[in-house]
């Protein structure tokens, strides 16, 4: 399998935390050199390891934020 990289431009904000420390965050993040997206997952504390996770590209962001408003 390769090897995934990636790079956090922005880190946005906490969701929240378990007790054995690993975080949901929003983040932007560039995959592997690409466009960076809209990137919510979890982290293993010093970002070690990742869970699975969903990107968004910013027009995405949008209609969910529309959406989120509207409940």
């Amino acid at each position: 399998m390769a090897e995934i990289k990636f790079e956090v431009i922005a880190h946005i904000g906490v969701l929240s935390e378990s007790s054995k420390g690993w975080r949901k965050e929003i983040n932007l993040i560039s995959w592997n050199g690409n466009v960076p997206k809209y990137d919510i997952r979890e982290w293993a504390p010093n970002r070690e390891k990742m869970g699975k996770g969903i990107t968004l590209s910013g027009e995405e962001v949008q209609s969910l934020k529309k959406w989120l408003e509207s409940i």
